[in-house]
């Protein structure tokens, strides 16, 4: 994954492009990850002593923020390159209404009604 965020990337990238490259190392990510059955993460209850699941249990996914820290991680930008990138997709997916993996909110809300 990193191989392919190393060749793929660019400086003139448009955030439009790095977002079609996080859905690209996320589907690699998720064929990686092992399937069949796991115990979800949780906690026992100090109340109860029930296992409580954990809010953050599902599909982990990586976000278009993780992939621009990862330039930085990786040395394939430099730090000050890595704090302009990423003050910059803060700013575009305010100004688009993009969530953290750089798709629409409202496209995300109509399908959620769609389904219910």
């Amino acid at each position: 994954m990193i191989e392919m965020l190393r060749s793929q990337w660019n400086e003139s990238m448009t955030f439009p492009r790095l977002i079609e490259l996080c859905a690209s190392i996320d589907e690699m990510f998720q064929q990686r990850r092992p399937t069949g059955p796991s115990l979800p993460p949780g906690f026992r209850c100090p109340k109860c002593g029930r296992i409580v699941p954990s809010e953050s249990f599902g599909r982990h996914r990586i976000s278009v923020r993780a992939t621009v820290l990862t330039l930085g991680r990786f040395g394939i930008v430099s730090p000050a390159v890595t704090k302009k990138i990423e003050k910059e997709w803060a700013k575009y997916r305010t100004q688009n209404g993009l969530n953290l993996y750089g798709y629409s909110e409202k496209l995300r809300l109509f399908w959620r009604q769609v389904r219910d």
